[in-house]
């Protein structure tokens, strides 16, 4: 088992002198798993230490809310669905997206065959276990969209909040549950439900997708030349892990449950989320692709009466730190 924090008091020795490394505290989106495996490979790795940086990542959790430890000065950076972010940027936090390791979305709605429940339009009068704290954000605008209320009652969703496990869906708390392609999905299966009990809907399918996982820092940094040196050294790395996963996944699953500290993770579980992570980063080099991200906000927007965000943001991401990261 890695302690989290290797590297973030590590010292270079350089002409017999000791040069402290420079600190950066990541907060991740959620618990240690695959989902992560280009930090974790980057730090195992020693990127981070070529980028003479110290980097602690901070595992999330479904209390966690990344935004609120950001704002509390918590980590340097976070890592954070777009959703969540913008709508935290729109609330008050001067957030802005600095790299976008993740191109693709994973997100999809799994629920019972046998709930009756044949297309999106028959969510009314069911009951859909999701995450809180921002996660729900994409799934909020798809029922504005189709005019399901999530209050409750025979013509809106009932919307329950979903913790580490599928036990809402498993137990029939929930009708529908909110999963990732990479993880929940499988763990239903793994829990002894065939592809044939379930209906899922895939949020890209249904012109609902938005970007995830993207790096996310405070504004007002962004003026610290010195921050955004940091950053483009972090992200530099960061996006060699990436890669280095995408190209490794085995080995990079491995060192993911070297580091999850919990011992909650399997190794075929993380064998599998390596494996489906990859294609969601595949393609990337960290460099935000303005089209998704004008997806996202008008996805996010087309909330008729009650839209996610109000207005499109302005300011809410920056190319400077991946222009500065991919020039070397």
């Amino acid at each position: 088992m890695k302690h989290l924090t290797l590297g973030a008091a590590a010292l270079l020795a350089t002409g017999g002198m000791a040069v402290a490394q420079d600190e950066v505290n990541l907060q991740l989106q959620w618990v240690t798993q695959s989902q992560f495996a280009g930090y974790y490979a980057a730090l195992e790795n020693g990127y981070y230490d070529e980028e003479n940086l110290a980097v602690n990542i901070i595992p999330g959790g479904p209390d966690i809310a990344p935004p609120q430890v950001l704002a509390g000065g918590g980590a340097d950076v976070m890592l954070n669905w777009m959703p969540s972010a913008l709508a935290a940027r729109e609330n008050g936090l001067p957030v802005v997206n600095i790299a976008q390791p993740f191109v693709r979305s994973g997100l999809m709605l799994t629920c019972w065959a046998d709930s009756g429940i044949t297309e999106p339009a028959d969510l009314a009068g069911h009951t859909v276990a999701h995450w809180f704290f921002g996660n729900e954000y994409p799934f909020l605008s798809w029922m504005s969209q189709l005019g399901i209320g999530v209050e409750g009652g025979d013509d809106g969703v009932t919307l329950l909040q979903a913790g580490f496990n599928v036990d809402p869906l498993l137990q029939r708390q929930a009708d529908c549950m909110s999963t990732m392609t990479y993880n929940e999905y499988w763990q239903v299966i793994d829990a002894g439900v065939t592809p044939e009990e379930l209906v899922t809907f895939r949020y890209e399918d249904f012109g609902v997708s938005t970007l995830e996982d993207g790096i996310w820092a405070l504004e007002e940094n962004l003026d610290d030349p010195e921050f955004v040196d940091r950053m483009a050294r972090f992200v530099r790395a960061s996006m060699r892990g990436w890669a280095w996963a995408a190209e490794n996944p085995d080995e990079a699953a491995m060192i993911v449950l070297d580091y999850d500290e919990t011992g909650a993770q399997t190794e075929e579980h993380q064998l599998r989320m390596m494996g489906e992570v990859a294609l969601l980063v595949a393609g990337g080099d960290g460099r935000l692709d303005e089209a998704a991200y004008q997806r996202t906000v008008d996805t996010l927007l087309a909330g008729g009466s009650d839209p996610v965000i109000s207005a499109a943001p302005e300011g809410a991401f920056t190319h400077v730190i991946t222009d500065a990261a991919l020039a070397e």
